[in-house]
């Protein structure tokens, strides 16, 4: 079942500190992870929410599952409003304190972390990521070209589950991506997305026009919802992209951006026949981002000296927590092919 990929914790209360720890605790565990990984996730978890209490303006706490069942890992990333940092290098110091503390700190988190990043701004705050394996991380594939993927999907808050979901796959030919977001929230929005993917799952089309109509008539009988889809062609090193609704598309490389245009239109309720792909070199762009309407139209983190430069996750971070609407389900997806 497609739903929310993270958790997400209020960590402004020092009261709910051990709730956080304890919930975070049972989804590891109910993964699979083994006592001395929990143990090093545990602590983890203890010297964010401390760095949040000690320092923190409306702290927040994401915890995730994700991977395949031989590559599986929690993320875990700490989000907040306070001062920032003038020299996270630094501070990363194991440790290394602020405050006369102990100070285990950020340097802790580093080396207890599979692996880690972490992004601070000067009166903008920080960003905290730890991705913990469940067994040895192995080696990467030595391909040509392979793509890196990081999908933020957040309920609505007060939901138990999530209207909006992606879903993506991979052939040694092609990578195919659904972002959707069914129409209003909670479990009905929930079931168009899911009967979505069930069609992408199964759609034999390569043209995101194409799977797009496939996907419309799959589910008419839902109550609709609006979508993105790309696939990327890994030998003609070709983006493609189609959507109908306000899921926001942006294309980047390393100097400049492109928004797309999407169809207007409810899948699963009425499309135009005029759909097209829009098509785009990779060398021209190797990097996308998809947000659903859970994030402000005109977001933008480019004015974020060097957040280019971090971890997926981490820019998916920034883009929640500059424009969440926090009134909403939420998605941003950022896509990122290496290698040329």
């Amino acid at each position: 079942m497609v739903d929310a990929t993270y958790s997400s914790f209020a960590a402004d209360d020092r009261s709910y500190f051990s709730i956080i720890k304890k919930t975070i605790h049972a989804q590891a565990e109910a993964a699979g992870f083994e006592t001395r990984k929990l143990g090093d996730l545990d602590l983890v978890l203890a010297e964010m929410t401390s760095n949040l209490y000690k320092y923190a303006k409306g702290g927040e706490i994401l915890a995730g599952i994700f991977g395949t069942e031989e590559n599986r890992y929690i993320e875990i990333i700490s989000i907040d409003y306070g001062p920032g940092m003038n020299d996270p290098q630094h501070m990363m110091t194991d440790g290394y304190s602020s405050s006369n503390t102990l100070g285990m700190g950020l340097g802790s988190i580093k080396r207890l972390s599979d692996e880690f990043d972490l992004y601070s701004l000067r009166e903008w705050g920080t960003i905290v990521l730890s991705r913990l394996y469940r067994k040895p991380k192995g080696k990467p594939e030595r391909n040509a070209l392979s793509v890196a993927i990081r999908p933020m999907v957040i309920n609505m808050p007060g939901q138990a589950t999530s209207g909006d979901g992606t879903y993506y796959k991979q052939t040694d030919n092609f990578f195919k991506l659904l972002v959707a977001d069914g129409l209003g929230h909670g479990p009905e929005a929930n079931f168009a997305v899911n009967e979505a993917v069930k069609a992408f799952r199964v759609c034999p089309y390569h043209s995101p026009a194409e799977i797009l109509r496939f996907l419309h008539s799959s589910t008419l009988k839902t109550r609709g919802m609006v979508a993105a889809v790309v696939v990327f062609d890994f030998k003609k090193k070709v983006w493609q992209v189609a959507g109908v609704g306000n899921i926001a598309v942006r294309m980047a490389n390393f100097l400049e951006v492109k928004n797309l245009m999407s169809y207007n239109g409810i899948v699963g309720h009425n499309i135009p026949n005029t759909i097209r792909d829009q098509e785009f070199l990779l060398s021209d762009f190797h990097q996308m981002t998809l947000c659903s309407d859970g994030i402000k139209s005109r977001w933008d983190i480019g004015k974020l000296t060097g957040i280019h430069r971090c971890d997926l996750s981490i820019q998916a971070a920034a883009i929640y927590k500059e424009s969440g609407r926090r009134n909403d389900d939420t998605s941003v997806v950022i896509v990122k092919i290496n290698g040329r």
